[in-house]
């Protein structure tokens, strides 16, 4: 061993060993048991990883070292979602092709992995633009239209003018284009969708089956937003050839309804519009129209609404009711039209005020008669039915299935289910995505490609840019357009738009099962075996793209039998981002800032640049790890500096996995040092290894009168409980207690070192520093595999640490005969006492209590009560 630790040597090595063995391939063997860990599909861009996304695949590959080691075969698979709209936007932005970019990006992300020591096996590589991959795509596509899941229509949609395409809902963000931050329009074109609303309520149902963060299932249920209520007829008044239909959860209100309104896209506003309102109605709906569905629902934002002139006649009590626009009613969202109670709904109440229109209360939580003089409030609570006709007096509750019955003996209306969710739109008229399997016959109409006849491949052409016509480009390139139908041989012309990227990425977890299969998209033995992945990680925000639009995918496949589950994921973690500070300057007089800046944002290379006395007037704050901040540090400068083995170290203890993390090389350097200790001693203890440790301590430790003294028994404590809660911390993502118990392990052997080390060899000793070196290094592992096999190798073990079993701990030599109680006074630690592990909560109250420390900060005070956590802490509150 070198006198120092030497990762540049080291990690290199190592790395080109584990390649040329081929370490990391997986095996079909259904004789084991199966563990299937799996990252987010990532897409490579030209900047290639930061350690934000190492806090992803770091942990991820520590779960499939260790599981590998306890005996699991691991499916560790890593591919590339390479179609879609993001490769194309760089592609452009670059002066360059898709074909040419993704490859290179590629292969800087694959550099960057496996520089980092990232266990995938490349043999099952898959790539969502090559042919052998969309081809199947495709075929998914068809299985879709197949079951009437797939379809073309008319459509409102979301378009980029920047981008050039069609957007689906949840890819616009604050009325913005998720990628490129432009404005969105909205545009009638004919577009494909799949659809997903046939399967909202198993898409519901089934989330109570997976274990995925509670927020992360809270989003998913709010998107499809499943609501119960009564849907019913008004007239417009005067126009009794004028009707619409409005959608209430709350029939129990419907007495207290003051005014009306549509969503400014419902056909009937032009109808109604009076002469004098419509120059104001138009442009209020010219307006709505720039505006998406997340900020036209918004609770901080303002209620806006413009009278249309016309009035419509509320069923229940035939009074008549002015008609509103207003943008927080949603055409895609029940009927886009709705009853508005402002007593008892506070967005209708908001507006109510604004426009100076009557609230009328008909529940109060008492059934008493509100105020004639006073301003009502907003009541949204159970109570009794006022003001309501033949139903005052009621429950609420009751009044509400009672008035449901009473519209639906008149044929007035029926009990109905609305959800918020909307069918997929998967069109995209751009060049790079797999191309729509579809040809459109003169004769035949829509006519599906035959499944032998796939891939369609995508036309390899140099002009690839948007037409900014609303076509896609493949409408220009003849030889693709033109083609014959499948069904009647006569000339047809193919479907030009692409589907976008998440049709990709729903089914790739499947091709990972069977990357090769020419002849069908997967073998069923290997799903059957693979499936469900068991640990999926990734960012919280595809919770309503991805994530949902997988679920579904997988349903339709297992409906049609080719899929033998229904969930995908059965295990989700969510990580936490990476902060960096990042500086801005304060404005030059030529400069303004925006609303929200604190100033001009500094480039690192400007930063690099600037005298020392204007960096002492910057401003820093803690933001997001991103490109477009120009803060973003890569795993290359680390681990040029470090090691891979401290970049992964660091970033699985310095907080909980789901965590937000400021990035502070201070305390990348701390592992650093860790890592420089750990090789230290393992390099003086190296001569003193006992390789058969084993029979050693199993002969000493034979009789109940052990002979090993007090130290050595703690050292092997302290070894077993290690490797107890190492194993459990990691397949539960505590990476950060199990590296802490780690680093704690370490230091209570280097203690022991220190005191054996100078003595008389004893054989004992020796045999208890060895059994605590062998499994230190075994267990690091996981967390640090290059350091692990440099030791592993130098200690005189063949093979590598990953092919060793984890070393499994002894309970009775992990039980603790004593340790260390935390005493707080008013939850602040006021003194530490080393106590019997068996110890009672009586014993351990009294104690506390008796504590010199304890007593004088209670200064004579009676506790008011003393809280006890057995094994732990005594908490005494005054």
């Amino acid at each position: 061993m070198t006198e120092a630790y030497e990762p540049r040597h080291i990690e290199p090595k190592w790395q080109q060993r584990w390649q040329e063995a081929r370490l990391f391939r997986t095996q079909d063997d259904p004789s084991k048991p199966k563990c299937y860990v799996l990252a987010f599909f990532p897409y490579p861009s030209g900047d290639g990883l930061s350690v934000g996304h190492c806090r992803n695949y770091i942990p991820c590959d520590a779960v499939a070292r260790l599981m590998r080691m306890r005996g699991y075969n691991v499916l560790h698979p890593m591919g590339w979602d390479a179609f879609g709209l993001p490769a194309e936007n760089e592609a452009i932005n670059k002066g360059s092709h898709p074909k040419q970019t993704v490859p290179r990006y590629v292969a800087n992300y694959k550099r960057q992995m496996n520089l980092i020591g990232l266990s995938y096996d490349w043999e099952r590589e898959i790539n969502s633009s090559q042919p052998d991959y969309y081809k199947w795509t495709q075929w998914w596509f068809l299985q879709l239209y197949k079951r009437g899941l797939a379809y073309r229509a008319n459509a409102p949609v979301n378009w980029c003018p920047r981008c050039r395409t069609v957007l689906a809902n949840e890819e616009v963000e604050g009325g913005k284009c998720w990628r490129c931050g432009t404005l969105v329009d909205k545009r009638d074109m004919p577009q494909w969708f799949f659809k997903i609303t046939a399967y909202a309520d198993r898409l519901l149902e089934d989330l109570d089956e997976v274990d995925w963060p509670e927020g992360i299932k809270q989003m998913q249920r709010h998107w499809i937003g499943r609501s119960e209520g009564v849907e019913f007829e008004m007239a417009v008044q005067g126009r009794p050839d004028l009707k619409f239909r409005v959608f209430t959860t709350r029939i129990d209100t419907v007495f207290g309804m003051t005014f009306a309104v549509l969503a400014p896209e419902h056909p009937l506003v032009d109808a109604i519009t009076t002469p004098e309102q419509r120059a104001a109605v138009e442009a209020y709906r010219a307006r709505a129209r720039r505006l998406d569905e997340a900020t036209r629902l918004s609770a901080e934002r303002e209620r806006t609404g413009v009278f249309t002139g016309a009035y419509a006649v509320n069923p229940a009590n035939d009074a008549p009711v002015p008609i509103y626009v207003a943008d927080y009613v949603l055409m895609t969202y029940g009927t886009g039209a709705i009853m508005a109670v402002p007593a008892h709904d506070e967005r209708d109440y908001d507006f109510a005020r604004k426009y100076g229109l009557p609230i009328r209360v008909v529940i109060t939580p008492d059934g008493g008669a509100p105020d004639p003089d006073a301003t009502p409030e907003c009541y949204t609570g159970d109570g009794v039915m006022v003001n309501s006709g033949e139903f005052s007096g009621l429950p609420n509750r009751e009044g509400m299935q009672r008035l449901a019955e009473w519209f639906e003996a008149r044929g007035l209306g029926a009990r109905r289910v609305n959800y918020r969710l909307r069918d997929w739109l998967i069109s995209r008229q751009r060049y790079w995505g797999a191309p729509i399997p579809i040809v459109h016959c003169p004769a035949c109409g829509e006519v599906p490609v035959p499944e032998d006849q796939l891939p369609v491949l995508l036309p390899d052409v140099e002009a690839y840019q948007p037409s900014g016509t609303g076509e896609s480009p493949l409408a220009n390139i003849p030889e693709f357009v033109n083609t014959s139908c499948p069904q009647c041989g006569q000339p047809a012309r193919r479907e030009t738009d692409t589907m976008g990227g998440f049709a990709c990425s729903s089914w790739y977890f499947l091709r990972f099962c069977d990357p090769h299969n020419d002849a069908e998209p997967f073998a069923q033995d290997k799903v059957r075996y693979w499936m469900p992945v068991d640990y999926y990680v990734g960012g919280a925000e595809h919770a309503v793209m991805h994530l949902l639009y997988a679920r579904f995918w997988t349903k339709v496949g297992y409906d049609a039998g080719f899929v033998p589950v229904k969930e995908p994921f059965y295990r989700l973690r969510n990580q936490g981002m990476v902060l960096a500070l990042t500086p801005y300057r304060p404005p030059r007089d030529d400069e303004t800032l925006r609303e929200g800046e604190i100033g001009i944002l500094v480039r690192r290379d400007q930063l690099e640049q600037m005298p020392d006395a204007e960096k002492a007037g910057l401003l820093w704050q803690w933001e997001k790890m991103s490109k477009s901040r120009y803060n973003v540090v890569t795993p290359d400068e680390i681990v040029e500096r470090y090691s891979a083995d401290t970049l992964r170290l660091y970033e699985l203890f310095v907080a909980p996995f789901d965590t937000a993390i400021e990035w502070k090389e201070e305390g990348v350097k701390g592992m650093h040092r860790f890592l420089g200790r750990v090789w230290r001693l393992m390099r003086e203890a190296r001569p003193c290894f006992v390789r058969d440790w084993r029979p050693i301590l199993n002969e000493s430790c034979q009789t109940p009168e052990c002979p090993l003294d007090e130290p050595a028994r703690k050292m092997r404590q302290r070894t077993h409980a290690s490797l107890k809660k190492i194993a459990a911390d990691i397949p539960d993502f505590r990476f950060n207690t199990a590296v802490a118990t780690l680093m704690e392990w370490f230091n209570h052997l280097e203690d022991y070192w220190k005191q054996v080390n100078h003595q008389p060899c004893c054989a004992d000793a020796m045999a208890v520093v060895s059994e605590a070196v062998e499994c230190f290094i075994l267990a690091l592992s996981p967390f640090a595999p290059h350091i692990a096999d440099e030791l592993w190798e130098a200690y005189g073990f063949e093979g590598f640490t990953l092919q060793q079993p984890f070393p499994q701990h002894d309970e009775s030599l992990a039980r603790a005969d004593e340790f260390e109680m935390v005493v707080q006074v008013n939850g602040k630690l006021r003194d530490r006492i080393v106590v019997p592990a068996d110890i009672t909560r009586e014993a351990m109250e009294q104690l506390a209590l008796a504590s010199p420390r304890v007593q004088a900060h209670l200064e004579g005070k009676p506790p008011r009560k003393v809280i006890v956590v057995p094994g732990k802490l005594v908490n005494i509150v005054v």
